[in-house]
Parts: C-alpha cells; structure tokens; sequence
C-alpha cells in the first residue's frame, strides 16, 4: 500500500533539509526477504541495481546469498564489483568506448565475472575483435525482443543465426538469452501470468532449437518486477526484478497483487501557500523523476491533491485538506517511478528503528566512471 510509510512518520525529520530522499531500512529488508520468498532460492535472482544504485545494498543482497545482479551502466557495474559482487550482467548493448571500458573494469576486479548483451551482428563483431587478447573469453547473452519493441532481437531465424555466430566466436562465449518483458504491466494477475507466457513461449523455443543443434544456452534471464512470480514459477529462468527493493507508487498501484511496500519516500515542505487550497513545494524536476505525466509523486497525507505546476525548482498543488497547512510544513510523498527518482540525488538518508541512522551515497548515479 501507498500509504505504508509509518517507518518515516516515526523519525524526526526536523534537522534533513529538503528535499530529501528517505530509505527505510526495515521496508527494504522486508522487500529482500519477500523477493526470496518468490524467488525460492537466492540462485534464482539477478536483482537489477538500477533502481537504488547502491553499494551497500548490493552488499546486503550478497550477504542474503544472492550472487548474480544486473545493471545498465558501467558506473553501475563497477558500484557491484566494489561491493563483491560475484557475477555481474550489463544488460545494454554496448558501442563506442564502453567496450574497452567494460574489458578495463574486468580486468580492474578479477574477482567478479562480467557479461554482457548484444542483439546485432555489428555490435558482436565490435565485442568480438575488442576482446582478442583480452584474456578470457567475455561472456555475452542474446538480447531478445519479447514485445516492448526497444531493444534486442525477435526470437526466430535471425536470432538462430545470430546466437551461432556468438557462439562461434573464439574471444566471447556464448552465455544464454536475456529476455526483458517491461511493457507488461498489467493489473490484474491472470492477465498478466497469460500475457507473459504468450511473451515468454519464444523464447522457450529458440533454446529449445538451439539445445538440440548442440548449442550451450547456460542461463536465461528474464523479466522484471511485474512478471516476477510468473518467470519464478519456471525452473530454468534467473528472475531480474529490480524496482521491489524501493517499491514505488506507480507499482503499489498497478500491481496490487505484489507483497511489496514502499521503503523510499520523498522529504519536501511548504515554501509557499498563494491560496488556502494551493501549497508550493520544493520538490521540483530536480528532486523526484519527472518522465510521467502527474502524479509523480503520490502524497498519502493529501490523498485529493491535484498539480497544478511542475518546474525545476517547484511543484504546485491544490487540496482541500491544504488549509491548515502553514509555510515551513514537511510532507512525505512515495515518488511515482522511483528508480529515475534515485538517480537525482547523491546521497539518501537512511531510517531504522523510528531515528535517522545516518547518510549513504547513491554511488552510481548517470555519470561516467573511469576504469
């Protein structure tokens, strides 16, 4: 539920300026036990660190048993490594200089394995002659196109073709299929468990096909947090979900049928008040990710507000339960998408047991780390 954010209520926040982003620690523990629960098995998860982009919960993920995780950026890829991750999949297709930043970052942390996706001849030849030389082999899954038509390959003849010639590769090694279905959303469960498998049957094909021309398919990783129990009922595919960790408005509506709860909140006060009904917050462009139409950001406290304005500094609402509600007030909000939200802030404070407990870093926000 949106409104389950009584861990911040409980704190005194009269010292954090605003706005801030707030974690929870015990939302977020009860968030990881609940992904194992689904999961079954720490081996089942590849958790996606695009969401809290975060050491320290890499490190917690890891000391639950939790070993493979998946990310976007190189930043976010070296952040798990720093971490002691032991497996770590880079799931964008990489060109230009993130190849040999890739090829540095292994050689940087030899502890952790390293892959990677492609769903093109070109980018395959680009990694395959970028890693001649580089030691041992990279490891690069097939990008599929499952239906959100953004990146990757359909599952079919040219994917075949293509996972061969991966495969044939004497630098790469062929690592499996990767297979995200984020365009399924659906709210009910039923429809959505159908839609996945209707998804999810090609790709179950091409391993199929490519299993028995004598093909290696070592893993298939698949899905994100809406189709999670859905791939978690399969034996032989490594579930991705990420956004579960933080939790944030926009899934707490859309998919009711999901045990999660909101462990990042958003700390904003009033900088002014035009009308009794209308509030002026700090929460602007700058503080909470502003890609979606309104609301981005849910207040449980002003469950009526409509927003009015939205700029880089400020957002405007209008609410009825505004009126006793003076310039200086603090309001908490679960922001709509939380993982863009994240990104804007360079450190989260962190709650625990009712009392701010300290400050810690998002350490692999968008921005380019030299390896």
């Amino acid at each position: 539920m949106i409104s389950d954010i009584a861990w911040a209520r409980a704190a005194d926040l009269t010292a954090i300026p605003s706005p801030s982003l707030l974690l929870g620690r015990e939302p977020i523990e009860r968030n990881l036990r609940a992904m194992l629960a689904i999961a079954g098995s720490p081996a089942r998860l590849r958790p996606h660190v695009k969401t809290h982009k975060m050491g320290w919960l890499v490190e917690r993920q890891v000391a639950l048993g939790i070993n493979s995780f998946k990310c976007a950026t190189i930043a976010e890829a070296e952040m798990c490594a720093q971490a002691g991750a032991p497996d770590v999949l880079i799931a964008f297709q990489l060109v230009g200089p993130n190849i040999p930043r890739l090829l540095a970052l292994r050689e940087k942390f030899p502890r952790t394995k390293f892959s990677t996706v492609v769903d093109e001849q070109g980018a395959l030849q680009a990694l395959a002659v970028a890693a001649k030389g580089a030691g041992a082999p990279l490891e690069v899954l097939l990008d599929l196109d499952v239906g959100q038509h953004r990146t990757g390959i359909a599952p079919g003849p040219a994917a075949m073709v293509l996972y061969r010639e991966l495969a044939a590769a004497p630098s790469l090694r062929a690592g499996g299929l990767h297979a995200y279905d984020g365009h399924l959303t659906q709210s009910d469960p039923t429809a959505r468990a159908a839609a996945c498998v209707e998804a999810f049957a090609p790709v179950a094909a091409l391993r199929s096909e490519l299993l028995t021309l004598g093909l290696p398919v070592p893993q298939v990783v698949a899905g994100g947090t809406p189709t999670f129990p859905m791939h978690a009922a399969l034996s032989d595919v490594q579930c991705s979900p990420g956004t579960c960790v933080l939790w944030d408005a926009s899934y707490a509506v859309k998919l009711p049928d999901l045990a999660f709860s909101p462990a990042a909140v958003l700390l904003t006060r009033i900088v002014s008040k035009p009308a009794t009904n209308r509030l002026c917050l700090d929460l602007g462009h700058k503080a909470v990710a502003s890609e979606m139409p309104h609301p981005r950001v849910v207040f449980p406290d002003l469950p009526d507000a409509q927003f009015v304005a939205h700029s880089e500094e400020h957002l405007v609402l209008e609410s009825d339960l505004a009126r006793p509600l003076a310039v200086g007030d603090a309001l908490l909000g679960v922001p709509w998408h939380v993982c863009p939200t994240v990104a804007l802030h360079a450190e989260a404070v962190l709650i625990e047991g009712g009392r701010v407990t300290g400050q810690c870093r998002v350490e692999a926000r968008a921005r380019k780390i030299t390896v």
